[in-house]
């Protein structure tokens, strides 16, 4: 585990270094108290000094959203293209993660936090961290997703298709795009309904989904541990352990099945923290691997599901020909495609860089089989 250095008091100080999207730790760590101007803190973030914090928690969230502000004076360059300035777009944001993330406190023995006015977040830090292991440096910005995820986890997300709350954990993606549940909960299912496998579960909503809709046997699998833990605390608590199998780390499932659902990241670029898994598949990697690997995990007569939006086609990092391509190539026939619009709120926000391309997004699910049922439509061109 990675350690920073510090002064205090004249006494050179020690800590574990913990960071989700894997920064490295600090080389010049300096105190910062609630004498510290924001000015000040945003030139020695920019020069690449952490300050760790040691006044009060309140005037820290107030420094941060200070520090923002000064970065955000400077707007984001536009490219010639949606590619170019989406890749700009990331780039700036990737700074101002950075700059921030240079705002640092100590979690003690405990995970206690030893400032003024500070919150309790010693079970939130629990549930994202695991057992204490002694103190810890976080920045703030991370420190504030983990208190954020904990309050997701203990009050849920209302997913009106099953009428029932769903709990994330940290690191796992919400289910709060209803879309592409409801997609799953109405398409026709295939014939065979005995078995079903979710591939990249996350929470567990579509395995659930699938077992509300009365199929004998699903299993749900994922490469993340926090969400094949989050997946079976879900399924726990809406009493389908019998009905639905977590498996992993992996992608399929051992066998094969009747229905092979996947909804993987839908744009291809780089994560950068273990959250944004849920949204960016570098090289659209899960994506192919799904398609090349559904043919020999489909019972005769089956059906993949893909659910994939097409913003990364609005955004110019994919088309839609390279897609039809890739299922062409796997094997695969499309039977049919399902069509939804988005209505979660930032496809709304004229404010958003992406307004563009999230106001002409569609949501699809792909009903996909190994052998030709009908002609292509003219949904696929």
């Amino acid at each position: 585990m990675s350690t920073i250095h510090w002064t205090e008091t004249g006494i050179l100080r020690s800590a574990h270094w913990h960071s989700e999207s894997a920064t490295p730790p600090p080389s010049r760590v300096v105190g910062a108290d609630d004498r510290m101007k924001a000015d000040t803190a945003h030139r020695l973030a920019c020069e690449g000094t952490a300050l760790l914090w040691q006044g009060d928690f309140h005037n820290a969230r107030q420094l941060l959203q200070a520090m923002g502000r000064r970065i955000d004076r400077k707007p984001s360059r536009q490219g010639g293209s949606p590619a170019e300035s989406f890749h700009l777009h990331r780039r700036a944001r990737a700074h101002r993660a950075r700059v921030l993330g240079r705002l640092l406190v100590l979690l003690e023995d405990d995970y206690s936090l030893n400032l003024r006015r500070a919150p309790d977040v010693r079970q939130a830090c629990t549930e994202a961290y695991g057992p204490p292991s002694g103190p810890m440096a976080v920045s703030l910005t991370e420190l504030l997703g983990v208190i954020g995820a904990h309050q997701w986890r203990t009050k849920g997300v209302e997913v009106p298709a099953l009428g029932a709350r769903i709990h994330p954990h940290y690191g796992v993606f919400s289910p709060v795009r209803g879309e592409y549940v409801d997609l799953v909960a109405h398409a026709p299912l295939p014939a065979g309904r005995r078995t079903a496998f979710d591939l990249g579960t996350g929470t567990g909503v579509l395995a659930i989904v699938l077992a509300r809709r009365g199929i004998d046997r699903v299993v749900a699998s994922d490469i993340s541990p926090r969400a094949l833990a989050c997946a079976r605390e879900n399924i726990r608590r809406l009493r389908l352990t019998g009905r639905v199998d977590v498996v992993g780390p992996g992608l399929f499932p051992d066998g094969n099945a009747h229905l092979v659902v996947c909804n993987p990241p839908w744009i291809p670029a780089r994560p950068t923290s273990a959250v944004e898994q849920g949204v960016y598949d570098p090289g659209g990697s899960m994506l192919r691997a799904f398609l090349y690997g559904l043919t020999a995990h489909l019972e005769p007569g089956g059906e993949g599901w893909l659910i994939l939006s097409d913003l990364a086609e609005h955004l110019g990092l994919r088309t839609r020909s390279e897609l039809l391509a890739d299922i062409k190539a796997a094997g695969l026939h499309v039977v049919d495609k399902i069509d939804t619009r988005p209505q979660h709120p930032r496809a709304r926000d004229t404010a958003d860089f992406l307004h563009a391309a999230r106001a002409a997004e569609v949501t699809s699910l792909w009903r996909l089989t190994g052998a030709a049922t009908r002609p292509l439509g003219p949904w696929s061109r």
